[in-house]
């Protein structure tokens, strides 16, 4: 374990400590409609993100030019672009949906429909420029595959074709199974987030669909997480590695390297995104959420431990303060600075 990184078990903790406190002191996630702009901050970094880990080279900046402006800017080919606006039309369908059911939601956790209905949305874009070539016209977005898959690196075996349908709606008993557990903030068995890696590791083995499983299983984990009330994920690109070496070893049994990533990338959503949107400028918060330009974490945590920033370190071990206290200490800065240029 790298020097001063936190550990996975402390990684948990804090997540299960950060997820308590979301819902019990700032009201659980905001809606889209509520705070558009920090939804379409996790938008636009999960398409840049998510595509990429399948191959899209489109850049951060090309990303949001295109999602914000209908720009394409660039010359990358054609079919990039439609993947990045396929994805990002199914995130924004995942968190409307699970954050906004509507009439007919049944309470569960997620649905074959709404699974096949995420692959429809994030595919058909794509498939208009560049379809599979294997594929059938009954395997296209949001229809099941019909083609065998031959295993992947590491050992990971699809179903045979036939019974895909079957093991998908196994799948989904999975998810509802594990659904009283995953609703406790903490469960007396596996840690959430190694329920979540098993979870989000059998659909990838599954492979349900002949193109896209990777950016629809990781766009299912996200339904099941924000209606679950937790933030969702986003696999950074530079994990890649990692990721695909963590879902091999949870395919093994080993969910915990596979859990961490999940936690640690929920637990940075968190603070990175949410919790300052919705915490006022005299609720505490963890100084993660109140780094910016002006002052890094470090910065802020070292001011905590002097006294000069008004802050409380939890038993958790997070340091927490306000935007208040931050604003105060700023301008303590500036006064010092005026004092000593006079």
């Amino acid at each position: 374990m790298a020097r001063g990184r936190p550990s996975r078990t402390t990684v948990y903790a804090r997540l299960d400590a950060a997820i308590a406190e979301l819902a019990e002191r700032l009201g659980g996630l905001p809606s889209p409609k509520e705070s558009k702009f920090v939804w379409a901050d996790i938008w636009h970094l999960e398409a840049h993100h998510s595509t990429a880990l399948e191959g899209n080279t489109l850049a951060l900046r090309q990303v949001e030019a295109l999602l914000d402006k209908g720009r394409a800017v660039g010359a990358k080919p054609l079919k990039e672009y439609m993947e990045v606006q396929g994805y990002a039309a199914a995130a924004q369908w995942v968190y409307a949906r699970a954050l906004a059911p509507g009439e007919q939601y049944d309470g569960s956790l997620i649905s074959f429909s709404e699974i096949c209905e995420i692959h429809q949305l994030t595919m058909s874009p794509v498939w208009q420029v560049a379809p599979h070539p294997d594929a059938t016209e009954r395997e296209a977005p949001g229809m099941l595959r019909e083609h065998e898959i031959a295993a992947f690196v590491g050992g990971m075996k699809p179903p045979t074709w036939p019974l895909v349908e079957a093991r998908l709606r196994d799948w989904i008993d999975l998810v509802e199974s594990h659904s009283a557990e995953l609703r406790r903030a903490a469960p007396a068995g596996a840690p959430i987030p190694e329920i979540l890696a098993a979870i989000h590791t059998e659909f990838e083995c599954i492979h349900p669909f002949i193109d896209g499983n990777g950016r629809t299983g990781r766009l299912a984990l996200n339904l099941i997480l924000v209606r679950l009330g937790y933030p969702p994920v986003i696999v950074l690109k530079t994990q890649r590695s990692n990721y695909l070496t963590a879902l091999q070893k949870s395919d093994s049994g080993d969910h915990g390297p596979l859990g961490e990533i999940l936690a640690r990338a929920m637990y940075d959503n968190l603070n990175r995104f949410i919790v300052p949107s919705l915490a006022g400028p005299a609720r505490l918060v963890p100084l993660t959420s109140l780094a910016d330009d002006q002052f890094t974490i470090a910065a802020l945590r070292q001011a905590a431990i002097r006294g000069r920033l008004d802050a409380v370190q939890g038993a958790d071990g997070v340091w927490r303060s306000s935007r208040r206290a931050v604003k105060d200490y700023a301008d303590s800065k500036n006064q010092q600075r005026g004092r000593t240029t006079s």
